[in-house]
């Protein structure tokens, strides 16, 4: 649990804190004065003061944080009517509530809009960092895997594969659903120039790449880089075969044969049904242990991508998250798929230990997707989210006047109704939902 919070700690901070400065920065530069950056709420733990009067500080509990602007009465920027009541044109101008509606609107939007550019920024890194796949298919690295010696080196290039020919990673994808599971596989390869043919092992082994928090395979104690060799005694040669007998054993338990750094394990866990999003859209409901395959039995060769590329696939990530949290969010409303899906703050900080157990790429990689998601949720039309208060501006914009106060403190009660009531809605699932 404390190693499960102090990530959690640090990837919602991250998250906060970007969110936060993109309201501080864009309202600073249309003109509107910051009180106070916090992150965290409560007692304050740490803090002090800026050139420009601001007081930034760390507060006791570790749930988000806020700008507090001139004006604001709250952390959730309500009016403070008293004291605007008190202030002189030029002063009003400096509040969040007496500047314009444009500078209004911008400082509202700028939290999510930095959530998504951190999203971005980050997919792209880590496409910078990693590298691309560089085709046509070459061995990059070899690891140690169950199978014996491998006659491929580092190198070499992948020209055919049991008969088919394999130009570039979509030819051997497509592989994966037609070539039949055996310990032994024809290569044709290019090494120095030469082409030969080699005998190598199954290219799309029973290797976990991914463990799934709050699954049977991370609750079992299974691990990024195990190899599944067998299942209630029978051999298992690629990740289909997982995949096959999971699907035909549904809700029986399975005892699994792992070789994990040249060590045989045996584990025994149940399968668990599971709402799987389709790649057509919708989703489906199937019986899952909780890991990822995927991959080859060796590393690729990669190639430094351009920054242009790189770019791209962070927009492309950060657009899955969105698309697919949405489309969960549909699918739970209309009663497509059940509400455990919708998910707090414990799974949250699971997730966070779970990400940073198997390497700081998966971790920083969750930041990523955290930031989307919490980018989007603010854009919510509910009162106190940012969405709401972008809602008021745009009545505003129509209307030539902003709701009175006393709508604005109604509203604004509602919206904390909803707010905690979606929080503890999403706690009971995750205490209850396993």
């Amino acid at each position: 649990m404390l190693y499960n919070g102090v990530f959690f700690v640090i990837a919602l901070s991250v998250v906060v804190f970007v969110h936060e400065m993109g309201h501080y920065l864009v309202g600073r530069w249309t003109g509107i004065r910051a009180e106070v950056f916090s992150i965290g709420f409560g007692k304050t733990l740490i803090s002090g003061y800026d050139r420009h009067g601001t007081k930034w500080q760390v507060a006791m509990i570790p749930l988000g944080g806020y700008v507090k602007f001139l004006g604001d009465s709250d952390a959730a920027s309500g009016k403070d009517a008293e004291f605007m009541g008190e202030l002189d044109e030029e002063t009003l101008r400096h509040t969040m509530h007496g500047a314009p509606l444009y500078a209004r609107a911008l400082t509202v939007a700028a939290g999510p809009v930095f959530n998504f550019v951190l999203s971005i920024i980050v997919f792209a890194a880590l496409m910078m960092v990693q590298g691309e796949v560089a085709n046509p298919p070459t061995v990059g690295k070899l690891s140690n895997i169950p199978y014996g010696a491998v006659d491929l080196q580092p190198g070499d290039r992948i020209l055919q594969i049991d008969g088919t020919e394999t130009p570039d990673y979509e030819a051997i994808g497509d592989l994966a659903d037609t070539l039949p599971s055996s310990p032994s596989v024809s290569y044709v390869i290019e090494r120095d120039g030469q082409q030969q043919t080699i005998e190598g092992p199954y290219p799309f082994p029973a290797r976990i790449s991914l463990v799934q928090p709050q699954s049977a395979a991370f609750d079992a104690g299974l691990k990024l880089g195990d190899y599944v060799t067998a299942i209630d005694g029978n051999p298992i040669i690629g990740f289909g075969d997982v995949v096959d007998t999971v699907r035909d054993t549904k809700d029986k338990s399975l005892d699994l044969s792992v070789w994990r750094d040249g060590e045989e394990l045996n584990f025994t866990l149940t399968p668990r049904l599971s709402d799987v999003p389709l790649n057509e859209g919708g989703f489906e409901q199937r019986w899952l242990i909780g890991m990822t395959g995927g991959g080859l039995f060796f590393e690729p060769a990669r190639q430094q991508p351009s920054i242009i590329d790189a770019t791209l696939n962070g927009i492309d990530s950060t657009f899955g998250v969105l698309t697919g949290s949405l489309s969960m969010l549909y699918h739970v409303a209309v009663g497509d798929i059940s509400t455990c899906n919708v998910r707090g703050i414990l799974t949250i900080a699971e997730t966070s230990g779970a990400t940073a157990v198997q390497g700081i790429v998966y971790f920083v990689s969750f930041i990523a997707m955290l930031s989307a998601a919490i980018g989007m949720v603010n854009l919510f039309p509910i009162p106190v989210l940012d969405g709401g208060h972008l809602v008021f501006h745009f009545y505003e914009a129509i209307a030539g006047k902003p709701p009175s106060d006393r709508v604005l403190n109604v509203m604004m009660s509602v919206g904390i109704v909803l707010v905690l009531g979606l929080m503890l809605f999403a706690l009971g699932n995750d205490i209850f939902c396993r």
